[in-house]
């Protein structure tokens, strides 16, 4: 897909963050926008912000951990535009950062998979069939993260989602080649975005929180992780970046190069048999990363 004004984009999560961004993005280069996300006040301030650069774009409230939710988002967007050229899986959040995997508590589990891992299975299983359909040129964006593709402690809960975002893309990817679709696929996995993800518990839904009376926290890894997201890219950066993949038709996006070392060292531990351990060792001596 290199062509982009005139036709239609569909971004999740896309509130604030990495989505705003990603919408401004979209609009900047003259596509409709379609917002979905959870809290409909901010939905409406990027809506106001991308109308004032004169773009068509509507809001449709959406949890995408929930299937009947994005199948409406999908109804939506096809009311309004009659089509959907550019679909941005990125809704995401953060639970139980550096907590070991055995504290993480079931509601964790939940609630990331659902957001994390759903969000994704839900927005391909609405947009994808109805895509083919169009027969046109399109493009499907998964927004994962480094998180997906290295080994670390803590995180267990979000790691875990993003390596099945990633392996859920790859499949996407093979899968709509052999069907000889038009539609290109990517999968971004970023290293530390300054957003607003680690804050993540303010949108966590009431049945699903933590009792905090007996909920482990690791607030040393919590400050460390906030440290590193405000010292990380802009999410602005992060979309110029996903939008040139978009046009090269480049399957794995990492925000920085300085990110591969730390990728290699898990590869060659599983081409050669080896542990995890060495994968923790080699983030803690080089670059640090963990996740969008």
């Amino acid at each position: 897909m290199k062509e982009f004004k005139g036709k239609v984009a569909v971004v999740t999560g896309a509130g604030n963050g990495i989505g705003a961004a990603l919408a401004h993005k979209c609009a900047d280069e003259g596509m409709k926008v379609v917002l979905a996300g959870i809290n409909l006040d901010n939905l409406k301030r990027v809506e106001n912000e991308l109308k004032a650069k004169n773009a068509t774009v509507i809001s449709v409230k959406t949890d995408v951990s929930k299937a009947d939710e994005v199948e409406n988002l999908a109804k939506e967007s096809y009311a309004a535009f009659g089509a959907v050229d550019l679909l941005i899986n990125n809704a995401g959040v953060y639970a139980s950062i550096g907590v070991d995997a055995w504290d993480a508590t079931l509601q964790d589990w939940q609630w990331v998979l659902g957001v994390n891992l759903y969000g994704v299975i839900n927005g391909i299983k609405s947009f994808v069939p109805k895509m083919l359909g169009q027969d046109t040129e399109g493009h499907i964006v998964n927004v994962a993260s480094i998180a997906g593709l290295i080994s670390s402690p803590g995180g267990s809960v979000y790691r875990a989602s993003k390596h099945a975002a990633v392996s859920l893309s790859e499949s996407l990817f093979l899968d709509l080649i052999q069907a000889k679709s038009k539609i290109g696929v990517s999968v971004i996995c970023p290293s530390f975005v300054k957003t607003k993800l680690v804050d993540s518990e303010r949108s966590r839904p009431a049945e699903l929180q933590n009792d905090p009376s007996s909920f482990k926290r690791n607030e040393a890894k919590e400050q460390k992780t906030r440290q590193n997201v405000e010292e990380g890219i802009s999410a602005e950066e992060l979309a110029e970046t996903t939008f040139k993949a978009i046009i090269d038709e480049q399957f794995y996006v990492l925000s920085k190069e300085s990110d591969l070392p730390v990728i290699r060292v898990r590869t060659d531990n599983i081409a050669n048999l080896r542990n995890p351990y060495d994968s923790h060792v080699a983030a803690l001596q080089g670059s640090s990363v963990e996740s969008k």
